[in-house]
């Protein structure tokens, strides 16, 4: 069957949402995942709706994949987080989910001195400024001893609090 329209940002989404899943649950999702690079591209031309799962699912892809992180490192990926959460023009919600992201990810690498993804703590504050990294440093390890849900809650503020130290300024 020939597809002669291009995909609603409905179906983006849920294709994303999909991929996360299967990254989550299925290890090999990650490493075919890998051989398709177009998160970055979605992440920076779509919507808000795609953007928003694209954030989610690259988390997914990225949790325990070298591989990722490196091709995530290597398309410049935190410079494109960091230019949505910084403008101002661009939807709250999205600007928190790229927060939650930020977090996320830096929990992920914290303490790590070691390739893919040595650099981001310099990375974000450079793109961020000192006062905005260092909150999402400390932020980031937010209640691991928390349960899920708590701790989806904690998230949700530690990020609100960042976008509110990048809006000081």
């Amino acid at each position: 069957m020939k597809i002669t329209s291009p995909s609603t940002d409905s179906e983006v989404s849920l294709a994303l949402r999909v991929l996360e899943g299967c990254c989550l649950l299925h290890k090999d999702s990650t490493t075919l995942a890998h051989h398709y690079k177009v998160l970055m591209t979605i992440l920076s031309t779509r919507g808000v709706l795609e953007q928003g799962a694209c954030l989610d699912a690259l988390i997914s892809i990225m949790l325990e994949s070298s591989a990722n992180q490196m091709d995530f490192e290597a398309c410049n990926g935190i410079e494109e987080v960091a230019e949505l959460i910084i403008d101002k023009q661009v939807d709250e919600n999205l600007r928190l989910k790229c927060g939650e992201f930020l977090l996320l990810l830096i929990g992920h690498v914290n303490g790590r001195g070691r390739p893919p993804l040595a650099s981001i703590q310099e990375d974000i504050r450079r793109l961020l400024g000192e006062n905005s990294a260092s909150l999402i440093w400390a932020a980031s390890q937010f209640g691991s001893t928390l349960d899920p849900e708590q701790r989806l809650t904690a998230l949700h503020i530690q990020a609100r609090r960042v976008l509110e130290s990048l809006d000081l300024y």
